[in-house]
């Protein structure tokens, strides 16, 4: 990274960084935490986790990358300038990680009864679709043809940002199963978390203003376009949060009064209502 050339900014940036850092890397643990409760992943689209998990696995290539590695180093600042990938960045990707793995264990599809007893959480009946399949092959493939041609011509910059790309292309289309699937089933709203929500737009928010803070001081907005992954994560979060929060706050408002209904029980009320005058067995 240049040389700061103000003191108060510079201090600015790295507390700005670490907030982001905290709440991007604790936004997941509400989620967890109310599976848990619940034992129960109904509400919580599977394609979102999935794409979730392969766009921060992307992103930490990129950032673990950029941050440790000399020679793409040399390559990012042969073409914008300056570095301004931290620690902070890499320790969020890899806190983002950790925490996608207790998401993961009921994707897990078990044959055996006996296995399928000693799951911890619920799922119902979601299951991934195979249409998010399809995107993350495409997306992993992609990666493992850049990473042959990248050996070949040494393109080491090249190669993160085209996980990078992966990132962005997984941040965009993420959020829209998890949107679609509260649209559609707007009743299980309740079992997904609002406060993983609040701590992403947090975190988006706060990361953006880290941003503009380095622009401020440098004089220049090339890290906005050095890096548009880490951009199109605060913009993309940002909007898909806001959309969430509507739908929470505003469009599928839950009711004090009413508790989300249990997704394993089966309920026993007639799904005709009974007439009060029953028909006459006469013909």
């Amino acid at each position: 990274m240049a040389s700061w050339n103000s003191v108060q900014l510079e201090v600015l940036y790295n507390v700005l960084g670490w907030v982001a850092f905290v709440a991007w890397s604790i936004s997941f643990y509400p989620q967890v935490i109310l599976n848990f409760r619940r034992k129960s992943v109904v509400g919580l689209n599977f394609d979102f986790v999935l794409m979730n998990l392969t766009k921060h696995s992307s992103y930490l290539v990129y950032n673990a990358s950029l941050f440790f590695s000399s020679t793409v180093q040399r390559q990012y600042r042969e073409k914008f300038g300056l570095n301004e990938i931290a620690i902070y960045d890499v320790s969020r990707a890899v806190s983002w990680i950790i925490s996608m793995s207790f998401k993961e264990e009921p994707f897990f599809v078990f044959k055996n009864d006996v296995m399928k007893k000693s799951r911890l959480l619920q799922r119902g009946h979601q299951k991934v679709s195979k249409a998010c399949i399809g995107i993350v092959s495409v997306a992993w493939l992609s990666a493992a043809v850049c990473v042959f041609v990248a050996i070949h011509r040494h393109s080491w910059f090249w190669l993160v940002s085209c996980f990078n790309t992966i990132q962005v292309v997984m941040t965009v289309i993420k959020y829209i199963p998890q949107v679609g699937h509260l649209k559609l089933s707007p009743e299980k709203h309740g079992w997904f978390s609002i406060g993983n929500i609040l701590l992403d737009f947090f975190g988006g928010v706060t990361n953006y203003g880290q941003m503009v803070v380095q622009s401020v001081d440098q004089n220049s907005w090339v890290n906005f376009y050095g890096n548009i992954g880490k951009t199109m994560i605060s913009l993309v979060s940002i909007f898909f949060d806001i959309l969430f929060m509507v739908q929470h706050y505003v469009l599928y408002r839950p009711k004090k009064t009413d508790e989300p209904s249990d997704p394993n029980v089966v309920s026993k009320e007639p799904l005709l209502e009974t007439s009060d005058h029953p028909h006459s067995d006469s013909v």
